[in-house]
């Protein structure tokens, strides 16, 4: 039967019990005669009236036989007295017929409000379900021709990615290609990437691409306050794919139900539990469900059920990365087809400055520049405009209202100068792209490097040396004002991070051997790393602490000797810092080789070779507290 018909005799039907419950309440208690008035006045005059009611030009009363009657008199002003003369008692009430429909409203109003109340409650059960009593009801949504089609080539800088998926969409097109071998279309896809990589999108692609019904819903739309439901929402949703096979199921964030088993608080009858054996069933149970395709979505794949995973239901892991260099120019390709840019404006130049930035980064990227050019009522975002929005977004803000001491300035700049100059002074580490002392978000000043290459591992002298300029702030507030501040917190933290991850986890000490210490424990409900499993001994504890104390103290020392044996440069720094607030890499360069920066064009500052970077950001900050 149709959905439409079948709601619309659902509704007559409530329209019809309401109508019946009305007349039943609202039925008169007996039946009025309706009489003459001539009839009316010779039963007055025969003594035959009891009582009587007149109200406006109606004439209602009682005969002595408690008979009611009714009749309609015209305006006469003896009527009263004659009738009271018979002895008859008479009530006179205000006429109300034009306030007719006042007496429907109220004596329809209970009705009316149960109604609305009844309404009210089944909207708030069903959260918009659309359908009386469709508790189990799922509710992925059907994607239409009419929406906005996203394809492929809407999608960068995942290629392989991409060319997993296309191989799924290319079976549905033409299977009997895969089938006259022998080969099975995967019964599942899940997307396993970091927030912000392209997963949704990569899914939403598919639906444009495919010529297949697509349905679309969330992990946590099948978990419900009622017990049940989630795994009536998990029967009705492959139900409404068999109907529609072949089609594609796309669940975003499944790990709202697909969590490890066991780990609840309800243990096997915890309502999310019975929601994800639903799905194990249905994806790979007793019955097949052939030509309906699953594709999942997440980025706590740590958090899954392994027998979610297994072949046969997801058949396939894609891993969705960040982008590299090269991914990330063709995601900025994507998102100039949509914005005005000028001519100086170089993709592969800004994809280079911006290591580690994930699709969703590179897109509030784009936006930001759109913004400062609509801002200063440009007609096309400008290489100036990505500058100022890749500072905003990596270094924050700046906080130009902010007032600070002309002590705690010089503070800050020599705090970066000692950060700049370890930096250069050290081999083998990445170049300084930028220092500032300008305050940027929750940092008074900041010192920004670049690597040259992409740095997919990093060998043991790069993280020592990355310790001793996360030190250099410190030891240059030390030398130069015999005192050290709350501004090298930041610092001194990621320096014993670093040390204490390359003691524990990536097994760089001599003394300690290459073993790994400390074992994470993940409670799957309870958050990520709440608890570490101590897997070691207290005399082992203590070795540890040494050696990590050893690392950053050996290093401590090395800046020292660096620092005292450039103090003149690092004088030079801090000074052109005062002046300038901000040094690029050519400035910073000119000012250690020697030469004098004042006889360059003093707006060349700030941004002016920020397109020679060709570079990754590893930051190196400061905070003064």
């Amino acid at each position: 039967m149709n959905p439409f018909y079948k709601n619309l005799a659902i509704w007559l039907s409530v329209v019809l019990v309401i109508i019946l419950l009305f007349n039943l309440f609202n039925q008169p208690k007996t039946a009025r005669q309706k009489i003459l008035f001539s009839d009316f006045k010779l039963a007055v005059e025969r003594g035959e009236v009891r009582d009587v009611i007149i109200q406006g030009n109606n004439v209602y009363g009682t005969f002595t036989n408690n008979t009611d009657f009714k009749t309609y008199s015209i305006n006469d002003s003896d009527l009263v007295r004659e009738i009271v003369d018979k002895g008859v008692t008479v009530d006179v009430r205000p006429d109300e017929q034009s306030s007719w429909w006042m007496q429907i409203f109220i004596s329809w109003f209970p009705m009316l409000l149960l109604i609305a109340v009844w309404i009210f409650f089944m909207r708030q059960v069903q959260a918009g379900g659309g359908k009386a009593m469709s508790f189990g009801k799922s509710r992925a949504r059907l994607l239409s021709e009419n929406q906005q089609k996203i394809t492929f080539e809407d999608v960068a800088g995942i290629d392989e990615a991409k060319h997993e998926v296309e191989e799924i969409i290319a079976f549905l097109k033409d299977p009997k290609k895969f089938t006259k071998l022998g080969g099975k279309i995967p019964k599942g896809a899940i997307l396993v990437g970091s927030p912000g990589t392209g997963k949704t999108l990569l899914a939403r692609a598919i639906a444009g691409e495919a010529d297949v019904p697509f349905f679309s819903i969330s992990g946590s739309d099948f978990v419900e306050m009622f017990v049940g439901v989630g795994a009536s929402r998990v029967r009705d949703l492959f139900i409404q794919g068999k109907k529609n096979a072949p089609c594609i199921i796309f669940i975003d964030e499944i790990d709202a139900v697909g969590r490890h088993r066991g780990a609840g608080l309800g243990g096997g009858h915890d309502e999310r539990e019975q929601t994800l054996n639903q799905l194990l069933v249905e994806m790979d149970g007793f019955e097949s469900n052939e030509g309906v395709i699953l594709v999942a979505a997440t980025n706590r794949p740590d958090v899954l059920d392994p027998a979610l995973l297994r072949p046969g239901r997801f058949d396939r892991r894609i891993v969705v990365p960040l982008p590299d260099i090269r991914g990330r120019e063709g995601i900025l390709k994507v998102h100039a087809k949509k914005t005005p840019m000028a001519e100086d404006v170089n993709l592969k130049t800004i994809a280079r400055g911006t290591p580690g930035f994930c699709g969703a980064d590179l897109a509030n990227l784009v936006n930001e520049a759109a913004l400062l050019a609509a801002r200063e009522d440009k007609d096309t975002i400008t290489m100036l405009h990505f500058e100022h929005a890749k500072d905003k977004v990596m270094m924050g803000a700046e906080r130009k209202s902010m007032i600070i001491s002309q002590k705690e300035k010089k503070l800050t700049a020599y705090h970066e100068a000692g950060h700049t100059l370890v930096a250069i002074l050290l081999p083998g580490t990445d170049p300084i792209h930028k220092v500032t002392i300008i305050p940027r978000g929750m940092a008074l000043g900041l010192t920004q490097q670049l690597p040259m290459d992409e740095k997919h591992t990093y060998p043991r002298e790069y993280l020592l040396n990355n310790i001793a300029i996360f030190l250099g702030g410190r030891v240059a507030e030390e030398m130069v004002f015999s005192d050290v501040t709350t501004g090298a917190g930041n610092d001194i933290e990621r320096a014993t991070d670093l040390a204490r991850k390359m003691v524990c986890e990536w097994g760089m000490s001599e003394n300690m051997g290459p073993l790994t210490y400390g074992k994470k424990e993940e409670q799957i409900f309870l958050g990520r790393e709440i608890a570490q499993h101590r897997d070691f001994s207290e005399a082992t504890a203590v070795e540890i602490d040494k050696e990590v104390r050893s690392i950053v103290e050996t290093n401590l020392e090395k800046v020292r000797k660096l620092l005292s044996d450039n103090r003149e440069t690092l004088e030079r720094l801090a000074e052109n810092l005062l002046e300038r607030e901000s040094l690029d890499t050519e400035e910073i360069n000119t000012i250690v080789n020697g030469e004098d920066l004042r006889a360059q064009n003093n707006n060349n500052n700030n941004h002016a070779s920020s397109a020679d970077a060709d570079t990754e950001p590893s930051d190196t900050s400061s905070e003064d507290a």
